[in-house]
């Protein structure tokens, strides 16, 4: 493992910029290439208890959006309970890789739609039972991978969230799971010498690159922070896919990492298709042209 040490710093710090400035992502970056070096079981339980912390600040920082989302997340909250005890069980009795695959082929539309601007909201009578069903989902999925940040995010974005709302919810959500999936690591006995060992490796990328994507975040402009969600999205879930055909032996050697370009360039073509558009340039204009007194 200290052979490792600065690879796992790197990913760590990319991992937490990125954090820093989305509101989520340290988990979906840091898995699926520390898993190149590391096992789940070793990795996770550590990542949760830095996620812990992580969504703590996250959500002091936007504390003041609290009050105008704690009634419309609370059903997934409640939701989470249940799924991560289900989850807590498959991690600690199966390999999460087939798992893993299923979830990401399941996300890579949904994420794309988002990317290209397609939104379909739930109306608000039903968005309670909605928040129960996809809480329980969202629970299994986080405390077998400790990924949740993609689905969150798509559910976020298409139920309309603004910027700051969005990072409270998503910062509320992400506590009350990584709380919830430390609790259930501990009663299973997860949490083991080997996995706190890499807390200390961890904790500097984290640190550098929480404020640093933090102070970026502030010159990004609503939709344009919204579409950048989804396009990171989608890259990771596209590596993800990739690594896991390969490890799977599903595709040999490099060609698995085609499926990485090919959505890569159909992320581009949204990407060109969104700040080529005449609303956006409209509004690029707009802020461009000082107001007069």
């Amino acid at each position: 493992m200290p052979s490792h040490v600065l690879e796992l710093f790197l990913i760590t710090l990319g991992a937490a910029t990125v954090n820093g400035a989305l509101g989520y992502g340290f988990s979906s970056i840091t898995v699926p290439l520390a898993l190149l070096f590391l096992t789940n079981r070793v990795l996770n339980p550590a990542l949760v208890l830095i996620e812990v912390a992580l969504n703590a600040w996250v959500l002091w920082v936007n504390r003041k959006s609290f009050s105008a989302v704690w009634r419309r997340i609370m059903p997934i909250v409640i939701g989470l309970t249940p799924g991560v005890v289900v989850g807590t069980l498959i991690v600690s009795r199966v390999s999460p890789d087939w798992l893993k695959l299923v979830t990401y082929f399941i996300l890579l539309p949904l994420i794309l739609f988002q990317a290209a601007g397609y939104r379909r909201p739930i109306p608000m009578r039903s968005e309670k039972s909605a928040g129960l069903v996809f809480g329980g989902g969202l629970g299994v999925l986080y405390s077998v991978t400790t990924i949740s940040g993609p689905p969150l995010a798509v559910a976020l974005n298409n139920q309309g969230f603004a910027k700051h709302e969005f990072r409270a919810a998503l910062g509320s959500i992400r506590l009350a799971e990584s709380s919830m999936t430390a609790m259930a690591y501990a009663s299973a006995g997860l949490l083991t010498t080997q996995s706190i060992g890499l807390i200390p490796q961890i904790l500097p990328g984290v640190a550098i690159g929480v404020p640093i994507g933090a102070l970026i975040i502030r010159h990004v402009r609503l939709e344009t922070f919204r579409r950048i969600c989804m396009s990171f999205d989608a890259w990771i879930v596209a590596f993800g896919i990739s690594t896991l055909f390969r490890s799977l032996h599903i595709i040999e050697g490099g060609s698995a990492y085609l499926i990485m370009v090919a959505v890569g360039l159909i992320d581009a073509c949204l990407l060109y298709c969104f700040f080529s558009s005449s609303a956006y340039q409209m509004q690029f204009k707009n802020k461009s042209v000082p107001t007069q007194t």
